[in-house]
């Protein structure tokens, strides 16, 4: 706890967010309640929320629920009117907090009493730069690779309940061949089951071919982003631009944000915690984090361990050790977060600072 969130006239905002309204509580620094209020979800209930707060006097933070979701029109605002804002978690639902009940009002003065308590003291991540275009064209490119899979899922299941003759035809093709076989397929009219079979075909060959294009829209600006923002991240072994883009994600544009590589290994879930009970003495790895990231992660490890010869070095290592694979990937996972940490920060960093080989 700072001396200014402990002087009475210093104020502190908590805010529930939702879709369509925000509500909000004001407690000074010694924790009474000052007021409440509940704001509609556009810049003027922003603005109507500051006005609001800077009467009962000098706001020291707003603690903002949801800052990467319904929270974040609200924390870009107060950023840009030079406000402090903390981005806190959802009350527990268990233990005390649920029997003293729930409603947003009481969800927003948790949030501000987290913030007063010293609980919550994330930065929000910021979302008016170069990492947030990644972010947008990668959501839509997730969600086009998706479909396509489904397309090519159903595609190939329903030429199994095609006639013999179209399916000897059609079944042994790879991808590739099997699209443009369907594309070229003659459809007249739909008068059989066959000839429906034959249009149903040719229209979903068309429809995987449109999201083909789709996807390699999206990834040629995805590569032109991710090699301006860490071009060094991109060059380094077994990361491409899926993984370069989790990766400025899980950071946000201001990675200053992270203060150490040791909280980036946590915030992918890479990070070892004690596990330790009685007589036995073990650490397990952390299951929290960002799991995309921590599924980019395991990628870039899978890759090195067939490509990479200071990573093959190191397994055979640890291997001629006693390590299992298994954990011989949750070292490299860990060796690998650091080395990324590195690349990110390193405009920021040290020449001593930047050294991280797992061999």
């Amino acid at each position: 706890m700072t001396q200014s969130t402990t002087d009475p006239n210093t104020v502190i905002i908590g805010v529930d967010t939702h879709k369509d309204t925000h509500a909000a509580v004001a407690i000074n620094g010694l924790g009474a309640r000052l007021g409440d209020r509940i704001i509609p979800t556009t810049p003027a209930g922003y603005q109507q929320l500051l006005e609001w707060a800077k009467t009962f006097g000098g706001v020291a933070a707003f603690g903002v629920e949801g800052t990467g979701s319904y929270g974040k029109g609200l924390s870009q605002f107060l950023r840009r009117q030079g406000q402090k804002v903390i981005e806190v978690s959802r009350p527990c639902r268990r233990g005390q907090q649920r029997l003293q009940g729930k409603d947003d009002l009481l969800d927003a003065e948790d949030a501000a009493r987290q913030v007063l308590a010293g609980q919550a003291t994330a930065i929000p991540k910021s979302s008016e730069g170069a990492v947030e275009m990644i972010r947008i064209l990668k959501a839509a490119r997730d969600t086009a690779v998706k479909a396509q899979t489904q397309v090519m899922v159903a595609l190939k299941a329903m030429i199994v309940t095609a006639d013999a003759e179209l399916r000897a035809e059609l079944e042994p093709l790879s991808t590739p061949q099997l699209i443009k076989a369907c594309q070229q397929l003659q459809v007249g009219t739909l008068d059989t089951p066959m000839a429906a079979m034959r249009h149903a075909l040719a229209a979903m060959a068309k429809r995987w071919t449109q999201l083909h294009e789709e996807i390699e829209v999206h990834t040629q600006h995805l590569t032109k982003l991710t090699q301006a923002a860490a071009p060094e991240l991109v060059q380094a072994f077994g990361i491409g631009t899926d993984t370069a883009a989790e990766m400025l994600l899980t950071f946000g544009e201001n990675a200053d944000r992270v203060h150490s590589e040791a909280a980036f290994a946590k915030m992918c879930g890479v990070c070892p915690i004690p596990a330790s009970s009685g007589k036995t003495q073990r650490h397990r790895l952390n299951r929290g984090g960002n799991r995309q990231a921590n599924a980019a992660l395991f990628r870039v490890v899978i890759v090195r361990m067939r490509w990479h010869e200071p990573t093959k070095t190191y397994v055979a290592r640890r291997t001629a050790q006693g390590l299992s694979k298994r954990e011989i990937i949750r070292c490299l996972k860990r060796y690998v977060a650091r080395e990324i940490y590195h690349l990110i920060r390193k405009p920021r960093l040290t020449p001593e600072g930047s050294n991280v080989c797992p061999a």
